[in-house]
């Protein structure tokens, strides 16, 4: 976790542990409140030193216990202020991928410029159905998370529906190895690589690949989206981390910018992925 929300996190476990000892009723030890509450008393440890991240559940029920409900509100306040740049894949898939994919759906809406780098899978963008449910399905088993696919692909391929609005613009530029990962079957794949080589001409769609064969300016980070000039999101395996501040937002689109310089784009691009759509022999 970062420094910024890992210091958040302390500061708001201090809040709790003076809750505590400045209670409604007199001062509680840890063991008399995790009695209170049903908690292992390591909890209420974990929570005031900052090794564990509180649920809205969890500070409504602290307060209460504390005989302070009316500061709840405050609380929530600071855990979204913090939790709004780092959200870990446990809390989001909670109810499944549907919500998450929701979730995106409104952020997408209001955007009228994408750029992307997918450097482990295809964007989500230009997903079809079948390769969509293939990844949530695979997700979903390694998180343990509600098994939702058809849900999640259904409210994936609504998203697209953007590429086909006036005025949207869809950036996305993917190493040449994205083609090739097999993630999924190979009919799959052979319609994924399909889909990809009919959107090469949308108008609304730039789509750059990263020869194999090619020069890298930088080595591939992780995957981000960039929505306008408003907010990044980048993928990791614990979270996705959405990065709101105007100095990061410039650093996200310079590394764009600076992988564009070599990827091919138009017939090129087609070029390459009609390559690799020929060695699948489906």
């Amino acid at each position: 976790m970062s420094t910024d929300y890992q210091r958040a996190r302390e500061e708001l476990g201090r809040q709790l542990r003076e809750m505590r000892l400045e209670s409604a009723e007199g001062r509680l030890t840890g063991a008399q409140l995790a009695q209170r509450l049903g908690w292992q008393q390591s909890k209420i440890s974990k929570l005031e030193n900052g090794r564990q991240t509180p649920t809205d559940d969890d500070l409504r029920a602290w307060a209460e216990a504390v005989g302070r409900p009316a500061v709840f509100p405050e609380l929530r306040a600071r855990l979204r202020g913090f939790e709004s740049h780092i959200r870990s894949w446990q809390r989001q898939l909670s109810a499944g991928h549907a919500p998450v994919q929701e979730t995106w759906n409104t952020l997408v809406s209001n955007t009228t410029t994408m750029h992307a780098l997918s450097g482990a899978a295809v964007n989500g963008m230009l997903h079809t159905a079948d390769y969509a449910r293939h990844i949530f399905e695979r997700h979903a088993a390694l998180r343990k998370s509600p098994k939702d696919a058809d849900a999640a692909v259904r409210a994936r391929m609504k998203r697209q529906e953007w590429l086909y609005r006036p005025g949207k613009r869809l950036n996305l530029i993917m190493p040449e190895s994205v083609l090739w990962a097999r993630i999924c079957p190979p009919e799959t794949l052979a319609a994924q690589l399909d889909r990809l080589l009919g959107v090469v001409g949308m108008d609304t769609v730039r789509l750059g690949i990263l020869p194999l064969e090619g020069a890298l300016p930088l080595a591939l980070g992780n995957s981000f989206n960039m929505l306008d000039d408003r907010l990044v999101v980048v993928e990791d395996w614990h979270a996705e981390l959405w990065l709101d501040d105007a100095e990061t937002i410039a650093l996200y689109r310079r590394v764009w910018d600076t992988f564009a310089e070599s990827a091919v784009f138009g017939a090129e691009a087609q070029q390459v992925i009609a390559r690799v759509r020929r060695s699948l022999k489906v």
